[in-house]
C-alpha cells in the first residue's frame, strides 16, 4: 500500500524499489498492476501455500484426546510417539498424516515441545543410594585421597 501512495505521487518503480527495499522487478510489477487497477489491484493475494487439512475444531478435538494421555487412547504405555499421535489424529478426525509430518502439527499448530522421559532404572532404590552417600562415600573419598599421595 505504501508503493501505491508513492506511485500516486509520481515516483518511478526504481525509486519505489529502493525506498521499500524490494527488487526493481517487484516494484515494476506493482506499478503495472497499480496502473491497470489502482490501489485495490495491489491488495494481497491471500494465504500462500496449501490450506491445513485440519480445521480449528478438529485440531481442538485432537488436542483434547492427546491431553487424556496415551493409555486413554488405547496404547499400552504412557509414552507419546509420532506414530501414536498420527493414529490418534486419524481416529479422531479421519485425516491421515505420515508420522514424519505430525511433528509440525504438534509444534507449529498446537505449540507443543519435545519432551523426553526421565531415564531411571525401575530397580533404583533412592533410600539406599542416600545411605551409601552418607556412610560409605566419605570412606571411599578418604581412601582415594590417601592412595593418591
Amino acid at each position: 500500500m505504501r508503493a501505491s501512495e508513492l506511485f500516486r505521487r509520481g515516483r518511478r518503480p526504481a525509486e519505489v524499489a529502493r525506498e521499500l527495499g524490494v527488487s526493481v522487478q517487484s516494484a515494476s510489477e506493482w506499478y503495472r498492476r497499480w496502473s491497470a487497477g489502482g490501489k485495490m489491484a495491489l491488495r494481497a493475494a491471500g494465504r500462500a501455500g496449501r490450506l491445513p487439512r485440519l480445521d480449528a475444531d478438529q485440531l481442538a478435538r485432537v488436542e483434547r484426546a492427546l491431553l487424556q494421555g496415551p493409555t486413554a487412547n488405547g496404547f499400552p504405555t504412557e509414552l507419546w510417539t509420532l506414530p501414536r499421535v498420527a493414529a490418534v489424529i486419524e481416529a479422531v478426525t479421519g485425516v491421515a498424516y505420515h508420522p514424519g509430518h505430525v511433528w509440525r502439527i504438534l509444534r507449529q499448530r498446537l505449540g507443543w515441545s519435545r519432551q523426553r522421559p526421565a531415564r531411571r532404572a525401575t530397580e533404583r532404590d533412592d533410600d539406599a543410594i542416600e545411605q551409601w552417600v552418607k556412610q560409605r562415600w566419605p570412606n571411599v573419598k578418604k581412601a582415594r585421597s590417601v592412595g593418591a599421595r
